[in-house]
């Protein structure tokens, strides 16, 4: 009997011109292991390879939170796990980490990504949950509470990549948005039910976009499903209006809406104000917090949480100024460029 021949190889998805452009036509970064010198350059030009995410500002955090061994720590957005990673070699050994995402798509390829990195199995929990639930999880899993925690409140390139997430408006996909698919309403069922008030002020709340009035009555207008349609509506509303906006500042606006839509169908600020509200209780004494902010509202938020904490004794210490990542790694990664970080360390 003779053996069998072996399966060929699945061939590469076919696309027009010389390089492929779509997220699903990338499969070299799709495939790192196998194609390590061509994500390299793609690297080397400023850009994060399709289907990843780089982690920002990862020395900083390290920094201020110096993790140390034998220590519990926690990662409420996991995300790709690059920061966990870092984290969890440094409680190495007899350290934990407890890692945190609401993305039933992406968490399970992190926590493989960092348990075939070879780290004690027992070293590593993994939960699927928002980081808003931390202090009943710890009260089960480490009542005593963490040495540090990390909050990347940042939307993982992973999900801005891949059009299916709907996430993006330079490729066409559904108008979505929610970071828990399985959960919720879509973007595009919010602006289906929601009132040309109610979206004004979610688009002024959310995103402080100067022309959140005509938009919000054009959007619940038309209703848009579909992402592209969403940022085509934005230019066509903001070129109708008396003095025009420019370019430029209709792309900002773009933006933006999608920002404030986000935030909205994910309900974040909810999310952040209650693990604020419950973050002094999932620390140790002296333990330390990094949070990690993209834009105004959230580092608003953190912002006066920590000063309240200050003030009434929670915390001995806070950042005494918002730290920004480097020109170096703005350059290298132009997403990191609006991030903020700040930092507690809870009183002993």
């Amino acid at each position: 009997m003779t053996d069998p021949l072996p399966e060929k190889p699945p061939r590469r998805p076919r696309y027009a011109g010389k390089n492929p452009r779509q997220f699903s036509e990338k499969y070299k970064e799709h495939a790192p292991e196998r194609y390590a010198a061509d994500v390299a350059k793609v690297l080397a030009g400023g850009k994060t390879p399709a289907g990843t995410h780089r982690p920002i500002m990862v020395r900083e955090i390290m920094a201020v939170l110096a993790p140390r061994p034998g220590q519990t720590a926690v990662d409420g957005t996991l995300g790709y796990g690059g920061h966990a990673r870092e984290i969890l070699a440094a409680v190495q050994p007899g350290g934990r980490l407890i890692g945190l995402d609401a993305d039933p798509l992406e968490l399970p390829r992190t926590e493989a990504r960092l348990r075939a990195a070879g780290f004690p199995a027992e070293s590593l929990l993994v939960r699927r949950m928002n980081f808003a639930g931390l202090a009943q999880l710890l009260a089960a899993e480490a009542p005593g509470g963490a040495d540090v925690i990390l909050a990347d409140l940042g939307v993982s390139s992973m999900q801005i990549d891949n059009p299916a997430r709907g996430f993006t408006f330079k490729a066409d996909g559904p108008l979505d948005l929610r970071m828990n698919p399985e959960r919720g309403q879509s973007a595009a069922a919010l602006l289906a039910g929601i009132s040309a008030a109610k979206l004004e002020k979610l688009l002024i709340e959310n995103a402080d976009e100067p022309h959140a009035a005509p938009l919000a009555r054009a959007l619940v207008g038309s209703a848009p499903r579909t992402t592209t349609t969403l940022a085509t509506l934005i230019h066509r509303t903001l070129a109708a209006l008396p003095h025009p906006a420019a370019s430029a500042d209709a792309e900002l606006s773009v933006r933006r809406v999608f920002q404030a839509l986000r935030i909205a169908v994910n309900d974040e600020f909810g999310a952040l104000d209650t693990f604020l509200r419950h973050l002094p209780q999932c620390l140790k004494p002296g333990g330390r917090v990094a949070i990690l902010t993209f834009h105004s509202g959230e580092d608003r938020r953190v912002k006066h949480a920590f000063k309240a904490g200050e003030r009434d004794g929670t915390y001995a210490e806070i950042a005494d100024e918002v730290l920004r990542p480097g020109a170096e790694e703005q350059r290298a990664n132009p997403r990191s460029s609006s991030a903020k970080l700040r930092w507690a360390r809870r009183a002993v």
